[in-house]
């Protein structure tokens, strides 16, 4: 009787995948235009046999490119707002916290640096909680965490317990509100994805523009205690936009439903536990590893390769003058008030100029010289960075902003594109991990080693020395392996004949699973498929 029973099991589960094909097509479903929301799926969960099961809908969603999704765009510039932005503006207290807990330069440089890491290298545990809880719940989780974290900042008495609050806790707090806004913007946005991204990056450049203003305003009235405070409080802002990113459903059919209501997954626990414990430990870990850090794409593809450690490279200093720019100003006689104003000419740059480079750079000619436009801006970036030698004049300091906000425009606007023309877009959120986690120990270091540079030398303007050889650098190496790579790629395909006729025991196209690199174009026109056959478009 059991076996039978499981036969028919088995013969209902074909009869609903045969009956979803058909369904398919006979509906026109366009694949091209679908993706599969696999962190926004609807879960019904009921008891069985003592035992609480859970069943995935796992229904193809459609991305409405527009509607509710307008709202999700507005929700995700406020959260980018908030958090990418805000390490940036500690730079206000910089003297405060120096003075309150007698701490060298190296040792406060730890607080913003600690922050930016843990917002980088906490991808990974965001992808484990994305999953469990969905986008919307953890953006809320994070909020709450920043917002506790900074609230708890403000009752501090050392230094070292400022690296936990304002340093880790609020880090990962911002991590666990970045990461999963910027994905579920994705699910609600193919055909206008470029313009989505472009406009959701203005984000950064918004909190450029206002906490600065905002926390100099607090420090003035409150002093740094109570400024940490109200910061907390603003926040907790990110649990509002959270609530706005609702999961997309997939679209209920009338009649008896074909396809999304399969039987539950079967049960593993079983066989997990006949292996050793340690053995299910090191399982689960290379699964995790392969399936949040694109560690076969590191090895295997040379481009990845090559443009990971140029970003890991560039980060050293990328973000250090934002940190030193206004210790640097009022260390030299400049009012706090306009020292806090030159971060906010920096956003304003960043908030007119992205939305039009994000609609210049899809223009068809851009194709394939994304890499190239993105190393020529970080060039300028790094060279900038020397201006800030001339002198510390509020003019000078002005001219600096206008170009470094300038060449930041299009390195935000580009650093994504430029990292989905070089991997498989099935394979973008483990490459994103992995790079997110590499940056972070950069990210970490930079600020604390131009600390003891400080210190060492007791002059601010030998940093932005540093950190414009460090990015001009990045970029000189990023130009010439592109140019490299490019060169002995077309020299290859010139070499190789194209067969007379074509050859039927060899397969024309390779399908390769798990995410293993096949060659990629650098033309990045064409669309890349994901494994799970959803279809991600990034070109309007």
């Amino acid at each position: 009787m059991t076996q039978r029973n499981g036969i028919s099991g088995t013969s209902d589960r074909i009869l609903h995948s045969e009956a979803s094909k058909i369904f398919q097509q006979a509906n026109g479903i366009d694949h091209e235009k679908i993706q599969e929301a696999d962190d926004c799926e609807l879960e019904e969960r009921g008891q069985e046999g003592g035992r609480r099961v859970s069943v995935a809908v796992t229904g193809a969603v459609e991305a409405p490119d527009g509607g509710w999704g307008w709202m999700v765009l507005v929700a995700t510039i406020l959260v980018l707002a908030l958090t990418l932005a805000f390490p940036s503006c500690v730079g206000i207290f910089y003297t405060d916290l120096q003075n309150e807990f007698h701490a060298t330069n190296s040792e406060t440089s730890w607080v913003p640096s600690i922050m930016t890491s843990a917002l980088h290298a906490g991808g990974p545990f965001c992808s484990m909680l994305v999953e469990k809880l969905g986008c919307r719940a953890t953006i809320m989780l994070g909020g709450v965490l920043s917002g506790l974290g900074m609230a708890a900042s403000s009752f501090t008495q050392s230094i070292t317990e400022l690296y936990i609050t304002t340093g880790v806790i609020t880090g990962l707090g911002f991590c666990f509100s970045f990461q999963p806004a910027v994905t579920i913007l994705g699910h609600y946005f193919v055909r206008r994805r470029v313009f989505a991204n472009a406009m959701s990056s203005t984000g950064t450049a918004l909190g450029l523009c206002a906490l600065p203003v905002l926390g100099n305003y607090l420090h003035t009235e409150y002093g740094w205690r109570g400024s940490f405070l109200i910061l907390g409080a603003v926040l907790l802002n990110c649990c509002v936009c959270g609530a706005v990113m609702r999961p997309l459903q997939p679209k209920r059919h009338r009649g008896q439903p074909l396809m999304n209501h399969g039987p539950p997954p079967p049960d593993e626990n079983s066989d997990s536990k006949k292996k050793g414990r340690a053995r299910t430990i090191w399982s689960s870990m290379l699964a995790f590893l392969s399936k949040h850090m694109a560690f076969n794409q590191f090895c295997n593809n040379l481009r990845y390769r090559v443009y990971s450690i140029g970003i890991t490279w560039t980060m050293l200093g990328f973000v250090v003058p934002l940190v030193y720019l206004v210790p640097y100003a009022t260390a030299n006689d400049m009012e706090p008030s306009q020292a806090a104003y030159l971060l906010s000419i920096l956003g304003i740059v960043n908030i007119v100029v992205r939305p039009p480079f994000g609609i210049v750079f899809n223009m068809p000619w851009f194709k394939g010289r994304h890499v190239y436009v993105f190393s020529a801006a970080l060039l300028v970036n790094g060279l900038s960075n020397s201006i800030c030698c001339i002198g510390p004049s509020f003019h000078v300091l002005l001219a600096y902003v206008v170009i470094y906000g300038l060449s930041m425009s299009v390195v935000g606007s580009l650093m994504f594109t430029v990292l989905m023309d070089v991997v498989e877009m099935s394979c973008f959120p483990s490459a994103l991990g992995l790079l997110a986690v590499m940056e972070s120990v950069t990210l970490l270091i930079g600020p604390p080693l131009a600390g003891i540079l400080v210190d060492r030398t007791g002059h601010y303007f030998h940093v932005f020395f540093a950190c414009s050889a460090v990015v001009a650098s990045s970029a000189v190496f990023l130009m010439v392996s592109f140019c490299w790579l490019d060169k002995k790629e077309r020299k290859a395909l010139n070499q190789v004949k194209p067969p007379t006729a074509p050859d039927p025991a060899a397969p024309t196209i390779d399908i390769v699973p798990g995410c293993q690199y096949s060659s990629v174009s650098t033309e990045g026109d064409k669309d890349k498929a994901s494994a799970n056959g959803a279809e991600y478009i990034t070109s309007v």
